[in-house]
């Protein structure tokens, strides 16, 4: 890939150092694919491209991608190399913390639609519709949904427990050692396109 990152050069440590960690429910089905990290040329700041392999929904309808891509951002203090704010693509929405003084980067990922969170984010916090209390009533009016998606690859019949373990992150994931590809620049569309497919979300690239 043009301008990618070589294995060990000053970009590519960068990129692993700042690498957060993923905090999976434990009863997440679909695997983590692809990564790739795209360092911003000019700002303090990583993005974290996540490619799942299915979301839990709509798998049924013609011409679905079988791929869920997913997108987190790390910014950083350039002096030390530590983590200062976290960014999250949920649902359509830009969330963003402050993450000074907090350690290694961390994020919460939903169950089956993979929607990103700062770790330990306060659930009143989030949009009011877009809330995990929302999304997990989806879980139980979209079975429907979610059976007929399962017909078409191997997936969930459902989210089988209650709200309480809806909202257990505790299968972590580091990333440091799962990047597919480290590149520096400000428009990834044509690395991402490589690495993700034709077909790729291609989500926000900055917040």
């Amino acid at each position: 890939m043009p301008g990618a990152a070589a294995p060990g050069d000053s970009v590519d440590r960068l990129a692993r150092t700042l690498a957060p960690t993923l905090y999976l429910q434990p009863d997440e089905t679909f695997p983590l694919s692809r990564v790739a990290a795209v360092v911003h040329p000019t700002r303090p700041i990583v993005a974290y491209h996540l490619l799942w392999r299915d979301d839990v929904h709509g798998a049924w309808i013609p011409f679905t991608v079988p791929t869920d891509e997913e997108v987190v951002w790390v910014g950083y203090d350039p002096a030390t190399l530590t983590p200062t704010e976290l960014w999250t693509y949920w649902h359509g929405r830009i969330l963003h913390t402050d993450w000074r003084g907090k350690g290694p980067a961390a994020f919460d990922i939903q169950w089956g639609k993979h929607g990103s969170l700062p770790r330990g984010v306060a659930q009143g916090d989030l949009p009011k519709l877009r809330s995990l209390n929302l999304f997990y009533a989806f879980t139980i009016l979209g079975l429907p949904d979610i059976w007929l998606s399962n017909t078409e690859r191997k997936g969930p019949w459902c989210f089988c427990h209650g709200y309480k373990r809806y909202r257990e992150f505790t299968r972590p994931l580091p990333l440091d050692q799962r990047l597919d590809l480290v590149i520096r620049t400000d428009d990834a569309h044509e690395a991402l396109r490589a690495v993700f497919g034709e077909k790729y979300s291609n989500k926000t690239r900055w917040p």
